[in-house]
């Protein structure tokens, strides 16, 4: 199969497992619905995550469809790239899969005296992916870390095979095979500091470029193993439920989980932007994120895969933007 009939797969298989999502996770119906406003139009730059790539994708078709005069231009290369590209002016929008580092605010407050502003705008399970026909019921940190960590902080064992797993049969001798993103990624951060306990990953980690590049590799490789958002999961993987805890409980990546921080490897998703304190934001940008942040925006986030925000918290950035 050519690169080309793969990715259309794959995009139709994610495109499924939305479907079943968004049959499954309704958005709080205390979010308000989307108002639009006048005079609206201009060039709108995004540059950051790989992981919102698609998200940011659909709010700008959605975002389009009420401002016909506005241009949006997504690239998403991962989350080490906001930062620079706010601080530099290259773009308004730093969407981010993990929080910035003291040290990339601090760059960007060197410039302009003041700190980027945060906005949350979705929630994620990042989940352990595994093939659809790999028997493993449950995984612990301690358990990851072996399998993907040269420096295992957690203690554990060096993880090499299924067999180390306690899988039997066919599984016993396989090598797992492991995926993972690039340290472009915010992913590749918060896996390494949450999962890894900030150890080093192995060599033998196969560093893609994108979210889909890494669920894609497990669903073709029957032993392998690999770390991507939820919104990317496909009918060829299965998630894996999680402890951090040696004895469990363990727990999937549901809504439910994810909101209750039950699930260990609960996120959020952001978009930076630059708001001088006590200054409005610049119109197009505070239409866009006000998007993103109505009933409209969160049930786009539904579509994609990941999860919706709660009303609490879609008032607290709301407010955020209007300071």
């Amino acid at each position: 199969m050519n690169t080309l009939k793969k990715t259309a797969v794959a995009a139709i298989a994610v495109a499924l497992s939305a479907t079943v999502l968004a049959e499954t996770v309704k958005v709080d119906a205390a979010i308000p619905a989307y108002k639009r406003a006048s005079g609206v139009s201009g060039n709108l730059n995004s540059i950051g995550s790989d992981t919102l790539n698609n998200l940011m994708t659909y709010w700008a078709e959605g975002f389009k469809k009420a401002y016909p005069n506005v241009n949006v231009q997504i690239e998403g290369k991962g989350s080490s790239t906001a930062p620079p590209a706010l601080t530099e002016g290259t773009a308004q929008l730093g969407p981010m899969s993990r929080e910035m580092t003291g040290a990339e605010k601090d760059k960007f407050e060197a410039k302009y005296g003041y700190k980027p502003t945060q906005i949350r705008v979705a929630l994620d399970g990042l989940a352990v992916y595994v093939n659809k026909d790999n028997p493993i019921k449950e995984l612990t940190f301690k358990q990851i870390d072996g399998i993907f960590s040269s420096t295992r902080k957690r203690g554990g064992k060096d993880i090499k095979t299924w067999g180390d797993l306690g899988l039997t049969g066919e599984w016993a001798n396989k090598p797992i095979s492991l995926f993972g993103r690039n340290s472009a990624s915010g992913t590749y951060g918060y896996f390494k500091e949450h999962a890894l306990a900030k150890g080093d990953y192995k060599n033998s980690v196969k560093e893609q470029p994108g979210s889909s590049s890494v669920v894609q590799g497990v669903a073709e490789d029957k032993y392998a193993i690999g770390y991507s958002g939820v919104g990317y999961t496909t009918s060829g993987v299965k998630t894996v439920p999680l402890s951090e805890n040696d004895g469990g409980p363990f727990f999937g990546e549901s809504y439910e989980n994810v909101l209750s921080r039950k699930y260990p490897l609960s996120r959020y998703l952001y978009v930076y932007t630059n708001k001088a304190p006590g200054k409005p934001l610049d119109p197009l940008v505070k239409e866009f994120l006000s998007f993103v942040l109505s009933k409209e925006g969160q049930e786009i986030v539904v579509k994609d895969g990941f999860f919706p925000l709660t009303s609490t918290v879609i008032s607290q950035e709301l407010a955020a933007l209007a300071k």
